[in-house]
This record gives structure tokens, sequence and C-alpha cells, in this order.
């Protein structure tokens, strides 16, 4: 487990009022939308918990939809980012879940593009702008977004993850904190990899030349999406 540090503890500088309801919503739009490699053309908002029941007087809802456009917590945009989202030709539909959740601050977010990809991702805000995922495309998962995040769908197989681990050693990138998980023996999986500094552009093109890699994501709070 990392600790946070003293900025996440104080929090971030942001528009809104709540850090847990605004900066961290705004941090779970842009992590998905980060992973997903493009701003969606059509996004699906459920809220769970005191999310569902405080979105509108919070503007989680205007968070997470600056998040989709890859604003920061600070964007002076953000009060009107749905209507951003609809001029660039967004369609953000929000609705409210029932039943438990992981996290009293919970959302169940699928993006979609023109194509027909799809992304599914389950995360919450757990204070001081901080947030933790804890699905994503159905697996079970859980990192915070706040450190350089590389996350590998592959087949399981063994040796897979010693391998992924000498690639990053190879580039001189470490390994902060790791998760895995897969649907069944042998079938699809995924590692998660937070990671010390920005992945560079040479790590990723090592990585998709690798064995069962079926796709990559990655995300960067500080510095972007994907590496060019």
């Amino acid at each position: 487990m990392r600790f946070k540090d003293v900025f996440s503890i104080i929090g971030p500088g942001m528009i809104g009022p709540s850090s847990s309801h605004t900066a961290g919503a705004v941090r779970i739009g842009r992590v998905a939308r980060q992973l997903f490699g493009e701003a969606p053309t059509r996004a699906i908002i459920e809220f769970h918990g005191s999310f569902a029941e405080t979105y509108r007087g919070h503007g989680t809802d205007v968070a997470i939809a600056a998040g989709f456009l890859d604003y920061d917590t600070d964007d002076e945009r953000i009060p009107r980012s749905l209507a951003y989202a609809r001029l660039s030709g967004m369609r953000v539909k929000i609705t409210t879940g029932k039943g438990l959740a992981a996290h009293p601050n919970t959302a169940r977010l699928q993006l979609f593009a023109a194509d027909g990809r799809a992304l599914q991702m389950t995360a919450s805000s757990i204070g001081g702008g901080s947030i933790e995922v804890t699905s994503l495309m159905g697996f079970d998962v859980k990192f915070t977004g706040m450190y350089p995040t590389l996350v590998l769908f592959h087949n399981d197989r063994p040796g897979m993850i010693a391998h992924v681990a000498k690639v990053l050693s190879d580039e001189g990138v470490n390994i902060g904190y790791m998760d895995v998980d897969r649907k069944a023996r042998s079938g699809e999986a995924i590692t998660v990899i937070e990671m010390d500094a920005p992945a560079p552009p040479e790590l990723i093109e090592r990585l998709k030349t690798l064995e069962s890699i079926a796709a990559i994501s990655y995300a960067d709070l500080n510095g972007g999406g994907m590496p060019e």
C-alpha cells in the first residue's frame, strides 16, 4: 500500500465545493478518459451512495464530464463542462444506482467511441481529492491514478509478469505497485502497474512486442495520456 503524500492530504487546487465530490470526481473521469485513449463520443455515469444523493449540489456530474474532457481539478471550465461536452459532440447520460458499492462516493462509468470500442470502470473518491479504481473492464483491480499507471490486458500464462518486469527494468522504470487479476486460468488477465516515473515511448513499444499482450492503456494525471 502506498501512503499519501502531503499534497494529497491537504487536497488539490480545485474548482468546486468539495474535494471528494468535485476534485476526486474530476480525477475519476480523467483517469477513465486517459485509459480509454481519447474523449468518448458517448458516456454513461452511474452514481452510487452519497454521489447519487448529492451530485447535483456538489457538481459531481460536471466534474466527471470535465475529466472526460481531460480538464484538471483547477480548470475554470469545470462548471460548464457538460455544455462543452455537448459542443464537442459528446453525449453524457447521468443515472443513479442502488445497492452496496465499494465506497459511498462511487461512480460506475461506461465510455464509448464512434467505432464501438468501449471501456467500463468503477472508481470511488476516498477523500482529499484522492481516488481508488476498483474495477476495470470486468476485472477486480485496485489503483489510485496518482502515479503514472500502465494497464496491460493479456493472456494468463507462466512467466508473463516476469517478462513485463524485465522490460520495465531494462528501460529504467521502477515499479511502485502492481496488481494482477484474471478471469480464468490461462484466460484473459490484467496487470496494473503504478510507476515512479512516466512511461517512455520505448517502453510501450517493447511491451507491445511481448507475446500474449492484447492491449495497453496508460494514464498519467501529471503528464497526460499514452506517450507518443
